[in-house]
């Protein structure tokens, strides 16, 4: 028994397997703006930097959806 309130095993996150269908629900959430580019990467299991360059991609072949 411990004196701790904390749980060792809640101290550090399940990896993430990046799919498919993660990548497109992140990309479509970025382009929509509902969730951040560092919510998208931890939902893929992917760094900042390699989400970034995936939405990049994404954009080039997604068209604008909105009236300017």
């Amino acid at each position: 028994m411990s004196f701790f309130k904390i749980d060792r095993r809640d101290l550090f996150e399940v990896p993430v397997k990046t799919t498919p269908q993660n990548v497109q629900e992140a990309n479509e959430g970025l382009f929509h703006a509902k969730i951040t580019l560092p919510a998208a990467a931890k939902h893929c299991g992917m760094t900042q930097k390699e989400m970034r360059l995936t939405f990049f991609e994404y954009l080039k072949y997604h068209p604008i959806t909105y009236q300017a």
